[in-house]
């Protein structure tokens, strides 16, 4: 959310900014709605102060037996106090017309985020590893002949519909092993603080880091009011809804395993074949809090924390900086992460790690003390996928297959899975 004061003082920069992302006119709509608002309250002000005048001189005219000027005067409070009453609800009618608008708009994107209209004008950053040069034509993972009896999608469609799949044998204990062992990196290596939370939600939790209201269709919604999350970015950075931090206690950083649910509302006919876009799904994610110093340095932190998992499991990896047009709303600035996948013969995203500035915390009022006291300013935050459980599955798969079915897998993996080191064509571990 943004501060209107800022869009007052600056219009021009705002507005510039906002063209950046696509979209024209927003700021002559806020401005407007923003005076209309503060002219009815300036006039319901200005009006009570008549009202207690009038109501002082009721009393004295009462006093003095002038009839006539009492009746007129008692009439005329009767009637201000009306008029502030309507303007009063007028006022905040505009206020909560200003409040959806803006809760509407997208963050401002940094100086350093590249122009663009969609994912073709996304700049590559760096790479790391080298794709494997196969002597065979590699398959996508649920076409792997090891991965087949594990990866049981006709089951899924069967209890829930499309979308769906039922892990079994040892692909589940791989999917498994992957989430423990990032889990472990990113608390032993990372310094991140393990965390669980819920996988539902109120309302004000998704309005907080801007799921709503402008993306609910892209979420799950139960009858009795609670959200199902889409990442627990919803629920990490909100545990600091509505409260003033100690400025000693930033940054916190934490990372939580959790389930996650999408309705993929936006996305038909994308990626329909295999376990790439599920409407529930696994992912490590990871949340920091930060002061208003510290979001640009945290940011390129928890990137690193994402690519070392990558550079772990020996899966080669571009990082890119989004463009404006491809950039999340939430964002000032994203780095994703795009695994190489010899199937698709291509690189897909599997982590996404954004630096949102103070646009979250507005909305969630989330502020602290700065160091030797001083007017409590808003927390930065930023979150990112450390990683997607089942991409990075796909990932594994698709870059350990062998030519008989079999796949051989990361060795950090080993601990995990009882030492085994390979999933056999007939998908036992070994």
């Amino acid at each position: 959310m943004h501060d209107i004061r800022a869009i007052r003082d600056n219009p021009e920069a705002f507005e510039q900014a906002l063209n950046r992302r696509g979209l024209h006119g927003l700021t002559s709509q806020i401005l407007s709605l923003d005076s209309d608002r503060r002219a009815r309250i300036s006039a319901a002000e200005n009006a009570q102060a008549e009202q207690n005048k009038a109501s002082k001189e009721v009393g004295a005219a009462k006093a003095r037996g002038d009839e006539a000027e009492f009746e007129r005067l008692r009439a005329l409070v009767a009637q201000t106090k009306s008029d502030i009453a309507t303007m009063q609800a007028e006022a905040a009618d505009l206020d909560a017309r200003l409040r959806d608008l803006l809760l509407g708009i997208p963050n401002l994107p940094l100086d350093r985020v590249p122009d663009g209209a969609d994912e073709d004008d996304n700049v590559e950053l760096r790479r790391w590893g080298n794709p494997r040069a196969f002597d065979f034509p590699p398959k996508e993972h649920f076409e792997i002949a090891g991965v087949r009896p594990g990866m049981d999608f006709e089951t899924g469609a069967k209890l829930s519909g499309s979308r769906f799949v039922v892990l079994k044998g040892g692909i589940a204990r791989i999917h498994r092993a992957l989430a423990q062992f990032m889990i472990d990196l990113h608390i032993d290596k990372h310094g991140l603080e393990e965390t669980w939370t819920p996988v539902l939600v109120l309302e004000d939790m998704m309005l907080g880091t801007g799921q709503l209201p402008k993306f609910g269709e892209d979420s799950y919604l139960t009858r009795e009011g609670y959200w199902l999350i889409p990442t627990a970015e919803v629920t990490l950075t909100n545990t600091v809804h509505g409260d003033l931090v100690d400025h000693a206690t930033l940054p916190r950083r934490m990372v939580a395993h959790s389930q996650c649910f999408r309705s993929e509302a936006g996305s038909a006919g994308r990626d329909t074949t295999g376990m790439l876009r599920q409407h529930q799904f696994e992912k490590v994610e990871m949340v920091s809090i930060t002061d208003a110093e510290s979001g640009l340095a945290e940011h390129d932190r928890m990137t690193r924390c994402a690519e070392a998992v990558l550079e772990a499991l020996e899966l080669p990896y571009r990082t890119i900086i989004l463009c404006t047009g491809d950039m999340g709303a939430g964002a000032r600035i994203t780095h994703d992460l795009e695994v190489w996948l010899p199937g698709q013969d291509r690189y897909r995203e599997i982590s996404s790690v954004s630096y949102c500035g103070d646009y979250q915390a507005r909305r969630m009022n989330a502020r602290y003390r700065p160091e030797g006291g001083g007017k409590p300013e808003f927390v930065h935050t930023l979150n990112g996928s450390g990683l997607a459980v089942g991409r990075t599955l796909i990932a594994v798969l698709e870059n350990g297959q062998q030519a008989d079915g079999s796949v051989v897998l990361p060795q950090v993996l080993r601990p995990y899975l009882g030492g085994a080191t390979r999933l056999s064509a007939e998908g036992v571990l070994s």
